[in-house]
């Protein structure tokens, strides 16, 4: 026996201990396409397990296959009949009320058309001509402010979640269609995220608290304190529902399904020119930000803030709050005192402010420049009394 026989026999051999997978009537799997002959379009589902579709189900509008051959699809499993196995990527607008009830049994996705408005819910088109009733919360993932404004008119995949009265009463849910793709979406997102990493996402709602953001899968908190550089007091001035952003994931907690974001990591840390702009000693023109208890935070650029201490205010006298002298918005000139570029913080002074210890070394060079002007006036009136005595003596030699 030559050695490509072997190779030929322990293929045929391995080919043989395959056995057919066995699936479950609405059971999701990962199809290849293996054939496309006109209206039937072929899949291998694994194993010696080979499946059919109608080819119409991935045409475009005139019909034209979208697919070719070694493509993958995501497949619903609906029934083996007469020795064939029938696969659906979801029941399309030519259903039946049969195909619509075998869906339910099977837990396979419909398609639908959002018909109209009706109370607690939508009243939902399914086969082009079958009535279900969609509530208001099975819509979507999120309430939304104005549902019909979102989903009237459009074509959605739904669940059928109750099929009763032989199709007369029946009811669905979009929701837990994206319950699932959301899901699936996540299992993948444990695979890839890590921290650290700059990832694009969606605004999917906004908080006093922070922005929540939509990563494909599963929401992340941009808290507040991770919004911008300088203190934000209205998450809305940042950022809008639906807005796409980039973020930094800061921390990852699959097991409480907490994700942290920061937004301003993105940004360039305005801080790292401080010292190139803003110099200890400078003077510069800032709005008063805010007002605490110890003292009023100056604006003095975008994302830079910095503390003038209540000491320093008053223009000499006791005061018991910044309010007192300064007021919210309020353009004020400041000195910069000090940087603490690794705490991000700044220390600033009015610039008619005098300290303690400059007040004191002034009073001595006020005294010193006394004391000397005192010095040459005695010396001025010593060389004028000389002077006068000399000139008497000079008079009398003269006699």
């Amino acid at each position: 026996m030559t050695e490509s026989s072997d190779s030929f026999e322990a293929l045929f051999a391995s080919e043989e201990k395959k056995t057919v997978k066995k699936l479950t009537p609405g059971q999701k799997i990962t199809a290849t396409v293996v054939g496309i002959r006109g209206e039937n379009t072929f899949v291998d589902v694994g194993g010696k397990s080979e499946g059919v579709m109608n080819t119409s189900e991935f045409a475009d509008a005139e019909g034209n296959p979208m697919l070719e051959i070694g493509d993958k699809v995501e497949v619903y499993f609906l029934q083996s009949k007469g020795g064939e196995r029938f696969f659906t990527r979801s029941i399309g607008s030519g259903a039946s009320a049969a195909h619509i009830e075998e869906a339910f049994r099977a837990a396979v996705p419909v398609e639908g058309f959002v018909k109209s408005e009706i109370k607690g819910g939508f009243d939902i088109t399914l086969g082009g001509n079958i009535r279900a009733f969609c509530p208001f919360s099975q819509m979507g993932l999120r309430r939304v402010e104005d549902a019909a404004t979102e989903y009237l008119e459009k074509h959605m995949t739904f669940l059928i979640t109750r099929f009763e009265e032989n199709g007369r009463n029946i009811v669905v849910s979009a929701r837990a269609i994206q319950e699932q793709e959301r899901e699936e979406k996540k299992e993948k997102l444990k695979e890839t995220l890590e921290e650290g990493q700059v990832v694009k996402g969606e605004i999917s709602s906004i908080r006093d608290f922070g922005a929540f953001v939509d990563l494909g899968g599963v929401d992340g908190l941009i808290p507040v304190s991770e919004i911008g550089w300088s203190r934000v007091d209205k998450v809305e001035d940042y950022f809008s529902v639906g807005q796409q952003v980039e973020v930094v994931v800061k921390s990852l907690d699959w097991d409480k399904e907490r994700i942290s974001l920061s937004y301003k990591a993105t940004q360039r840390d305005p801080w790292e020119d401080i010292p190139l702009h803003f110099p200890e000693g400078t003077t510069v023109t800032g709005k008063v930000a805010r007002l605490a208890q110890f003292g009023a935070f100056v604006t003095i650029a975008p994302g830079i803030d910095g503390l003038i201490h209540i000491s320093r205010l008053g223009g000499g006298r006791r005061i018991n709050h910044p309010r007192e002298v300064l007021e919210e918005g309020q353009d004020v000139e400041v000195r910069v005192e000090s940087i603490d570029l690794e705490s991000h913080r700044l220390s600033l002074a009015p610039t008619d402010y005098i300290s303690e210890e400059s007040e004191a070394e002034k009073e001595k060079s006020e005294y010193r420049a006394f004391s000397a002007k005192k010095k040459e006036q005695k010396a001025e009136k010593s060389m004028g009394s000389l002077g006068a005595l000399l000139q008497a003596k000079l008079k009398e030699k003269v006699k």
